[in-house]
């Protein structure tokens, strides 16, 4: 499995979620709804998720491993790292979306 595309939507609002990402595996499966969150330790990433009827939140996709997830949020957090740095140099008026 390879990510062969990261968007990046970027949040403009205070708080902890700090991007919406969107994920393509091997140019043929989409993931949205990736967020990008700032905790106690740094940045992290939360997979799509929805509210069950008990009020507790469960991953509607995730990986299976944490060899899969450490390489998921390498590349996302390394490309939301590279769309900061393309925002500080760029026009304010550029899109927020970054690809692989």
């Amino acid at each position: 499995m390879k990510i062969t595309d990261v968007r990046v939507r970027k949040i403009t609002k205070a708080g902890k979620m700090k991007a919406v990402v969107s994920i393509t595996l091997d140019n043929e499966f989409v993931v949205h709804d990736i967020k990008v969150i700032e905790g106690e330790k740094g940045l992290f990433i939360a997979m799509p998720s929805r509210k069950t009827a008990e009020g507790e939140y469960r991953d509607i996709a995730h990986p299976i491993n944490s060899k899969t997830r450490g390489e998921l949020e390498e590349t996302i957090l390394k490309v939301y790292q590279e769309s900061l740095v393309a925002a500080d140099e760029s026009p304010e008026d550029a899109p927020c979306e970054e690809a692989l």
